[in-house]
């Protein structure tokens, strides 16, 4: 077993209920779920669109290799109505990305661990460090909540549930 992070997203539909779909589907095809941040409202990076994300992270112990963890979140997005776009960020209904998977580096082609853009967005760090703030970032070794403390991106995030 191998304690992975992963963040769970959605700006589009029932927002909350496709986050706890996501958490149930991640439970049971993934690895079994350790904790959970609160869920928090976000608003959209890299893109501008009027409805905010909710996002969640989760403290997964699972069995899988980072490729076959990508598949599995992958056809958790897809079931929960994910349409993909070739380039840029759009809206969408469920985005799961791996943050961590242990304290390894990951450099595959399609899978970055730990996720590269982690470090400069607050509506991931502010939840991983409400779970994990003591954790060692990887690459970066440093605390995830000191990279909370470093992080510069302005977005708003506020705590829902």
């Amino acid at each position: 077993m191998i304690r992975v992070f992963l963040i769970t997203g959605s700006n589009r539909g029932d927002r909350m209920a496709l986050l706890e779909q996501a958490a149930a589907r991640i439970h049971k095809k993934t690895g079994k779920i350790k904790r959970t941040s609160s869920v928090y409202e976000t608003e959209s990076w890299g893109f501008s669109d009027p409805v905010f994300f909710l996002n969640q992270v989760l403290e997964v112990n699972s069995e899988l290799k980072p490729p076959e963890i990508l598949t599995s979140i992958r056809q958790i997005e897809d079931e929960l109505g994910r349409t993909r776009m070739e380039h840029g960020y759009s809206p969408r209904t469920m985005d799961i990305d791996i943050l961590l998977y242990g304290a390894q580096v990951i450099n595959f082609p399609g899978l970055k661990i730990p996720h590269p853009l982690m470090p400069e967005r607050r509506f991931v760090l502010v939840p991983l460090a409400e779970i994990a703030g003591g954790l060692i970032h990887p690459v970066l070794k440093v605390p995830i909540a000191e990279l909370l403390d470093q992080c510069k991106d302005p977005c708003k995030v506020k705590k829902c549930h």
